[in-house]
């Protein structure tokens, strides 16, 4: 079984480039030249480099004792949280600005939810002295305060989207209107969603996540393969990221956790494989939450970076395939699972984490299974709904 993105851009019947005529220039421009780009010797080089010297990677994987006590069973904790601007977000803005200045283009266009991605995008623009606009959802903008005042200091424009429910999706809506008045502009986009080739862009940038895993095992276990990896999935670049190079290795059980908000037969849910159909959003035939009519249900998530109606195409195909097992995990489950974190090992993860983490209850281990759970970004964003629920 192949899992890998095909030279149509497909992971089997997902994917594609379904986009307005007035962006086919740019989309075919990047097509052209991206594998080239990243495959080069300067790109490889750059990238390495900044991912050491400025982001601070390798992050650690870290033997939670108190956890794998808890939990009669082995868990490592894959620390993105300790990347430089706090998430797994700028393994993904780092190299995609390479690209953007391989380019030629000054103009930087984003989207966000939790804001994590609109910063790291903020991040390196400054690096790099280019314009940054990002679009954020006008509910998350409130909901995600410290990140948009992080946003504005590092010198992006943030623009709150008023459509829809103000989330996620509305904001990428706007980033993609804005890239069809602007095509001069360079859209960064921060998931494994989108027209290709971004969900592989992302997913060849993200790799780095179980790159190092394996690598990190093989000193800790003797090995490179753990037995589980769990993450949480929204849009899905951590997860992908953190299965990438574990695909082909069937002995490795992969979980993603999606959000499933008040509930999963609550309409008040993001939980897309769960319950979406296939379907078409933001330039790819994907997994999407929608009507009998196609009209896009309104996703809900307590997590502002995982209530997004869609899924990554690479997502959508490896829960076909049954490659990977998809769960999900309520609001006060995930909840529950930061508090348990924090109390246990004195990590505070961001909700979105937290959601990877309520994996391990809903989970049976052996005793000497080796499980890594994705800490994909930290809490301190969060702390404002953890302070009003916990």
């Amino acid at each position: 079984m192949n899992y890998q993105i095909d030279n149509k851009g497909f992971y089997g019947k997902f994917g594609g480039a379904y986009i307005p005529e007035l962006l086919r220039k740019n989309v075919d421009e990047l097509q052209a030249v991206y594998l080239d780009i990243l495959e080069s010797e300067d790109f490889k080089n750059e990238y390495a480099r900044l991912l050491d010297n400025y982001v601070g990677r390798p992050t650690p994987l870290t033997f939670a004792k108190n956890l794998s006590s808890k939990y009669q069973t082995q868990i490592y904790l894959k620390r993105e949280d300790l990347n430089h601007t706090g998430a797994h977000k700028i393994n993904n803005t780092i190299g995609q600005i390479l690209l953007a200045k391989h380019l030629g283009k000054k103009r930087i266009i984003a989207e966000t939810g939790a804001g994590q991605h609109g910063v790291a995008t903020a991040t390196v623009c400054a690096l790099f002295g280019l314009e940054c606009v990002v679009h954020m959802g006008a509910l998350d903008v409130k909901r995600q305060a410290p990140n948009v005042a992080r946003m504005k200091m590092l010198g992006a424009t943030v623009i709150p989207a008023t459509s829809g429910n103000q989330t996620l999706k509305d904001a990428t809506n706007e980033a993609i209107r804005d890239w069809i008045a602007n095509p001069h502009s360079f859209y960064l986009i921060g998931s494994v969603v989108g027209p290709h080739p971004y969900p592989d862009i992302v997913s060849r940038l993200q790799s780095i996540i179980s790159e190092e895993i394996r690598v990190q095992l093989e000193k800790e276990q003797n090995t490179p393969n753990p037995d589980y990896v769990i993450a949480c999935v929204g849009g899905g670049s951590n997860a992908a990221g953190a299965f990438y190079h574990f695909l082909d290795e069937k002995a490795v059980k992969l979980v993603a956790v999606e959000a499933a908000g008040k509930g999963i037969d609550s309409s008040e849910t993001a939980a897309t494989i769960t319950i979406g159909t296939t379907g078409f959003i933001h330039g790819s035939k994907t997994l999407l939450m929608q009507d009998d009519d196609g009209q896009i249900i309104e996703p809900y998530s307590i997590s502002a970076g995982l209530d997004y109606p869609g899924v990554g195409p690479i997502h959508a195909h490896l829960a076909e395939t049954g490659r990977v097992n998809y769960i999900s995990a309520t609001d006060d489950e995930a909840l529950n699972a930061a508090k348990t974190l924090a109390l246990n090992e004195g990590i505070i993860p961001a909700l979105e984490s937290a959601h990877a983490l309520a994996a391990l209850d809903k989970m049976q281990f052996k005793k000497n299974d080796v499980v890594v759970v994705i800490v994909s970004g930290r809490g301190d964003k969060d702390m404002e709904t953890y302070i009003t629920h916990l």
